[in-house]
Protein backbone atom coordinates (compact mmCIF):
# COMPACT_ATOMS: atom_id res chain seq x y z
CA UNK A 1 0.00 0.00 0.00
CA UNK A 2 1.31 3.56 -1.05
CA UNK A 3 1.95 6.07 1.87
CA UNK A 4 -1.01 8.27 0.61
CA UNK A 5 -3.47 5.35 0.64
CA UNK A 6 -2.30 4.03 4.19
CA UNK A 7 -2.90 7.56 5.22
CA UNK A 8 -6.44 7.93 4.04
CA UNK A 9 -7.17 4.41 5.28
CA UNK A 10 -5.86 5.43 8.91
CA UNK A 11 -8.29 8.80 8.66
CA UNK A 12 -11.30 6.73 7.51
CA UNK A 13 -10.64 4.46 10.12
CA UNK A 14 -9.98 7.12 12.51
CA UNK A 15 -13.55 8.38 11.22
CA UNK A 16 -15.33 5.41 11.66
CA UNK A 17 -13.77 5.42 15.33
CA UNK A 18 -15.06 8.68 15.57
CA UNK A 19 -18.63 8.04 14.24
CA UNK A 20 -19.14 4.62 16.36
CA UNK A 21 -18.21 6.50 19.88
CA UNK A 22 -19.71 9.60 19.35
CA UNK A 23 -22.98 8.44 17.69
CA UNK A 24 -25.29 9.36 20.18
CA UNK A 25 -24.27 12.87 19.51
CA UNK A 26 -25.36 12.69 16.21
CA UNK A 27 -22.48 14.70 14.96
CA UNK A 28 -22.29 16.50 11.70
CA UNK A 29 -20.09 16.14 8.26
CA UNK A 30 -18.40 19.17 9.64
CA UNK A 31 -17.74 17.76 13.10
CA UNK A 32 -16.43 13.97 11.91
CA UNK A 33 -14.21 15.72 9.44
CA UNK A 34 -12.49 18.32 11.69
CA UNK A 35 -11.96 15.66 14.06
CA UNK A 36 -9.38 13.70 11.35
CA UNK A 37 -8.36 17.58 9.96
CA UNK A 38 -9.67 17.29 6.55
CA UNK A 39 -12.30 19.93 4.97
CA UNK A 40 -15.86 18.05 4.74
CA UNK A 41 -15.78 18.49 1.14
CA UNK A 42 -12.64 16.28 0.79
CA UNK A 43 -13.44 13.99 3.67
CA UNK A 44 -16.73 13.24 2.20
CA UNK A 45 -15.54 12.33 -1.35
CA UNK A 46 -12.44 10.18 0.65
CA UNK A 47 -14.65 8.73 3.55
CA UNK A 48 -17.63 7.51 0.13
CA UNK A 49 -14.53 6.34 -2.05
CA UNK A 50 -12.69 3.84 1.09
CA UNK A 51 -16.39 3.04 3.04
CA UNK A 52 -19.12 2.78 0.06
CA UNK A 53 -21.30 5.06 1.58
CA UNK A 54 -21.44 8.59 3.26
CA UNK A 55 -20.84 9.81 6.28
CA UNK A 56 -24.43 10.02 6.85
CA UNK A 57 -25.32 7.02 5.74
CA UNK A 58 -22.93 5.14 8.31
CA UNK A 59 -24.13 7.56 10.83
CA UNK A 60 -27.69 5.96 10.04
CA UNK A 61 -26.53 2.44 10.27
CA UNK A 62 -24.60 3.01 13.42
CA UNK A 63 -28.00 4.84 14.86
CA UNK A 64 -29.98 2.23 14.38
CA UNK A 65 -27.98 -0.95 14.64
CA UNK A 66 -28.19 0.78 18.61
CA UNK A 67 -31.78 1.18 17.67
CA UNK A 68 -32.31 -2.14 17.16
CA UNK A 69 -30.43 -3.90 19.87
CA UNK A 70 -32.79 -1.83 22.46
CA UNK A 71 -35.72 -2.82 20.49
CA UNK A 72 -35.50 -6.05 20.25
CA UNK A 73 -34.01 -6.36 24.04
CA UNK A 74 -38.18 -4.94 24.65
CA UNK A 75 -36.50 -2.47 27.71
CA UNK A 76 -36.92 0.77 25.88
CA UNK A 77 -40.40 2.65 24.65
CA UNK A 78 -39.99 3.79 21.06
CA UNK A 79 -39.47 7.96 22.72
CA UNK A 80 -36.47 6.12 25.02
CA UNK A 81 -35.08 4.58 22.16
CA UNK A 82 -34.91 7.80 19.85
CA UNK A 83 -33.61 9.63 23.03
CA UNK A 84 -30.51 7.41 23.68
CA UNK A 85 -29.44 6.76 19.79
CA UNK A 86 -29.57 10.85 20.13
CA UNK A 87 -32.42 11.19 17.49
CA UNK A 88 -34.82 14.46 18.08
CA UNK A 89 -37.49 12.42 18.81
CA UNK A 90 -40.25 9.38 17.65
CA UNK A 91 -40.57 11.10 14.37
CA UNK A 92 -36.93 10.91 13.54
CA UNK A 93 -36.61 7.42 14.34
CA UNK A 94 -39.66 5.96 12.57
CA UNK A 95 -38.16 7.82 9.09
CA UNK A 96 -35.02 6.30 9.70
CA UNK A 97 -36.26 2.68 10.14
CA UNK A 98 -38.29 3.26 7.22
CA UNK A 99 -35.33 4.26 5.19
CA UNK A 100 -33.13 1.59 6.08
CA UNK A 101 -35.46 -1.50 7.29
CA UNK A 102 -39.00 -0.88 5.22
CA UNK A 103 -40.89 -0.63 8.17
CA UNK A 104 -41.79 1.26 11.24
CA UNK A 105 -39.87 0.99 14.82
CA UNK A 106 -43.00 -0.73 16.00
CA UNK A 107 -42.90 -2.64 13.44
CA UNK A 108 -39.64 -4.20 14.20
CA UNK A 109 -39.99 -4.15 17.91
CA UNK A 110 -43.01 -6.77 17.59
CA UNK A 111 -40.68 -8.92 14.53
CA UNK A 112 -43.03 -7.62 11.90
CA UNK A 113 -45.86 -8.83 14.40
CA UNK A 114 -48.39 -5.75 12.85
CA UNK A 115 -47.00 -6.19 9.39
CA UNK A 116 -49.54 -7.49 7.02
CA UNK A 117 -48.09 -9.84 3.85
CA UNK A 118 -50.09 -10.87 1.01
CA UNK A 119 -48.40 -14.23 -1.39
CA UNK A 120 -49.30 -15.54 -4.45
CA UNK A 121 -47.46 -18.08 -7.14
CA UNK A 122 -47.16 -16.79 -10.92
CA UNK A 123 -46.01 -19.15 -13.69
CA UNK A 124 -43.78 -17.52 -16.29
CA UNK A 125 -41.42 -19.17 -19.21
CA UNK A 126 -38.50 -18.92 -16.68
CA UNK A 127 -40.10 -21.35 -13.37
CA UNK A 128 -43.01 -20.48 -10.73
CA UNK A 129 -42.52 -17.31 -9.48
CA UNK A 130 -43.56 -16.37 -5.71
CA UNK A 131 -44.58 -12.49 -5.00
CA UNK A 132 -45.34 -10.66 -1.70
CA UNK A 133 -46.49 -7.48 -1.18
CA UNK A 134 -47.44 -4.77 1.64
CA UNK A 135 -49.63 -2.14 1.48
CA UNK A 136 -46.26 -0.68 0.50
CA UNK A 137 -45.57 -2.47 -2.62
CA UNK A 138 -43.98 -5.58 -3.78
CA UNK A 139 -41.53 -6.74 -1.18
CA UNK A 140 -40.46 -10.54 -2.62
CA UNK A 141 -40.45 -11.87 -5.78
CA UNK A 142 -38.68 -15.31 -5.87
CA UNK A 143 -38.26 -17.71 -8.46
CA UNK A 144 -39.20 -21.70 -7.24
CA UNK A 145 -39.45 -25.45 -7.21
CA UNK A 146 -41.79 -25.81 -4.18
CA UNK A 147 -44.34 -24.12 -2.84
CA UNK A 148 -44.16 -24.94 1.03
CA UNK A 149 -40.11 -24.09 0.96
CA UNK A 150 -40.81 -20.89 -1.09
CA UNK A 151 -43.32 -19.60 1.49
CA UNK A 152 -40.57 -20.30 4.68
CA UNK A 153 -38.31 -18.57 2.85
CA UNK A 154 -40.16 -15.65 3.02
CA UNK A 155 -41.35 -16.03 6.62
CA UNK A 156 -37.79 -16.14 7.46
CA UNK A 157 -37.48 -12.75 5.25
CA UNK A 158 -40.36 -11.04 7.95
CA UNK A 159 -40.14 -13.18 10.82
CA UNK A 160 -43.83 -12.77 12.81
CA UNK A 161 -45.81 -11.20 10.19
CA UNK A 162 -48.74 -12.13 9.49
CA UNK A 163 -48.95 -13.91 5.33
CA UNK A 164 -51.71 -14.64 4.11
CA UNK A 165 -52.59 -16.00 0.24
CA UNK A 166 -54.08 -13.76 -1.73
CA UNK A 167 -53.98 -12.42 -5.55
CA UNK A 168 -53.12 -8.58 -5.30
CA UNK A 169 -53.68 -6.10 -7.75
CA UNK A 170 -49.89 -4.98 -7.33
CA UNK A 171 -49.11 -8.86 -7.70
CA UNK A 172 -50.94 -8.62 -11.59
CA UNK A 173 -48.98 -5.96 -12.48
CA UNK A 174 -45.48 -7.26 -11.49
CA UNK A 175 -46.19 -10.69 -13.12
CA UNK A 176 -47.57 -8.70 -16.50
CA UNK A 177 -43.76 -8.39 -17.10
CA UNK A 178 -43.87 -11.83 -18.73
CA UNK A 179 -46.82 -10.78 -20.88
CA UNK A 180 -46.51 -7.34 -22.21
CA UNK A 181 -44.34 -4.58 -23.07
CA UNK A 182 -42.66 -3.01 -20.41
CA UNK A 183 -44.63 0.10 -21.11
CA UNK A 184 -47.56 -1.62 -20.51
CA UNK A 185 -46.85 -2.74 -17.40
CA UNK A 186 -48.78 -1.08 -14.20
CA UNK A 187 -47.43 1.18 -11.64
CA UNK A 188 -45.57 -0.92 -9.64
CA UNK A 189 -44.26 0.18 -6.11
CA UNK A 190 -41.53 -1.64 -4.47
CA UNK A 191 -41.28 -2.16 -0.34
CA UNK A 192 -37.73 -2.55 0.28
CA UNK A 193 -35.14 -3.01 3.24
CA UNK A 194 -32.11 -3.02 3.29
CA UNK A 195 -28.81 -1.25 3.69
CA UNK A 196 -27.99 2.63 2.39
CA UNK A 197 -25.15 0.80 0.24
CA UNK A 198 -28.18 -2.07 -0.71
CA UNK A 199 -30.11 0.36 -1.70
CA UNK A 200 -28.22 2.62 -4.14
CA UNK A 201 -27.15 -0.46 -5.98
CA UNK A 202 -30.15 -1.78 -6.46
CA UNK A 203 -31.34 1.66 -7.81
CA UNK A 204 -28.57 1.59 -10.09
CA UNK A 205 -30.04 -1.60 -10.99
CA UNK A 206 -33.34 -0.16 -11.76
CA UNK A 207 -31.40 2.30 -14.27
CA UNK A 208 -30.24 -0.79 -16.89
CA UNK A 209 -32.67 -0.58 -19.77
CA UNK A 210 -34.26 -4.03 -21.08
CA UNK A 211 -32.65 -5.96 -23.48
CA UNK A 212 -28.89 -4.22 -21.84
CA UNK A 213 -26.16 -5.56 -19.73
CA UNK A 214 -23.65 -3.84 -17.76
CA UNK A 215 -20.61 -4.94 -15.42
CA UNK A 216 -20.28 -5.14 -11.53
CA UNK A 217 -17.39 -2.78 -12.14
CA UNK A 218 -19.23 -0.17 -13.86
CA UNK A 219 -22.20 -0.19 -11.53
CA UNK A 220 -19.24 0.56 -8.76
CA UNK A 221 -18.14 3.20 -11.33
CA UNK A 222 -21.74 4.58 -10.83
CA UNK A 223 -22.03 4.60 -7.47
CA UNK A 224 -18.29 6.36 -7.29
CA UNK A 225 -16.52 3.94 -5.65
CA UNK A 226 -14.29 1.61 -8.15
CA UNK A 227 -12.89 -0.66 -5.08
CA UNK A 228 -16.61 -1.44 -4.34
CA UNK A 229 -17.17 -4.21 -7.20
CA UNK A 230 -16.77 -6.99 -5.02
CA UNK A 231 -19.30 -5.26 -2.27
CA UNK A 232 -21.63 -4.93 -5.63
CA UNK A 233 -21.78 -8.23 -6.35
CA UNK A 234 -22.66 -9.02 -2.70
CA UNK A 235 -25.60 -6.25 -2.50
CA UNK A 236 -27.05 -7.70 -6.11
CA UNK A 237 -26.70 -10.96 -4.50
CA UNK A 238 -29.28 -9.97 -1.96
CA UNK A 239 -31.79 -8.59 -4.84
CA UNK A 240 -35.08 -9.66 -2.34
CA UNK A 241 -37.34 -8.71 -5.78
CA UNK A 242 -36.12 -10.96 -9.01
CA UNK A 243 -36.51 -9.42 -11.96
CA UNK A 244 -38.22 -5.76 -11.33
CA UNK A 245 -34.72 -5.24 -9.60
CA UNK A 246 -33.09 -6.84 -12.35
CA UNK A 247 -30.12 -8.21 -11.11
CA UNK A 248 -29.88 -10.71 -14.27
CA UNK A 249 -28.78 -7.40 -16.52
CA UNK A 250 -25.17 -7.69 -14.79
CA UNK A 251 -22.49 -9.56 -15.79
CA UNK A 252 -18.77 -10.28 -14.85
CA UNK A 253 -16.23 -7.43 -16.78
CA UNK A 254 -14.53 -10.67 -18.93
CA UNK A 255 -18.07 -11.09 -20.44
CA UNK A 256 -18.74 -13.95 -18.58
CA UNK A 257 -22.29 -14.66 -17.61
CA UNK A 258 -21.67 -14.43 -13.82
CA UNK A 259 -23.49 -15.88 -10.72
CA UNK A 260 -27.52 -15.44 -10.33
CA UNK A 261 -29.23 -16.19 -7.66
CA UNK A 262 -31.48 -18.42 -9.42
CA UNK A 263 -29.20 -20.13 -11.36
CA UNK A 264 -26.98 -18.96 -14.10
CA UNK A 265 -28.79 -20.79 -16.93
CA UNK A 266 -32.19 -19.08 -16.20
CA UNK A 267 -30.15 -15.89 -16.03
CA UNK A 268 -28.94 -16.62 -19.50
CA UNK A 269 -32.38 -17.16 -20.72
CA UNK A 270 -33.78 -14.18 -18.95
CA UNK A 271 -31.41 -11.92 -20.75
CA UNK A 272 -31.97 -13.55 -24.18
CA UNK A 273 -35.43 -13.25 -24.01
CA UNK A 274 -35.26 -9.29 -22.87
CA UNK A 275 -32.93 -8.93 -25.98
CA UNK A 276 -35.84 -10.53 -28.07
CA UNK A 277 -38.33 -8.85 -26.86
CA UNK A 278 -36.66 -5.34 -27.55
CA UNK A 279 -35.71 -6.30 -30.67
CA UNK A 280 -39.71 -6.40 -31.97
CA UNK A 281 -40.72 -3.44 -29.86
Amino acid sequence: MKEQEQLDYYRIAQAIDYITVNFKEQPSLEQIAKAIHLSPYHFQRLFADWAGTTPKKFLQYISICHAKKLLKEHRATLADTADKTGLSGTGRLHDLFISIEGMSPAEYKNGGKNLSIQYSFVESAFGNIIIASTTRGICHMSFYEQADPAVEELRKAFPNSVLSYGDEQVHLNASMIFRNKWDDIGQVKLHLKGTGFQLKVWEMLLRIPPGSVTTYQAIADNIQNTRAARAVGTAIGSNPVALLIPCHRVISSSGDIGNYKWGAIRKTAIIGWEKIKEKWR
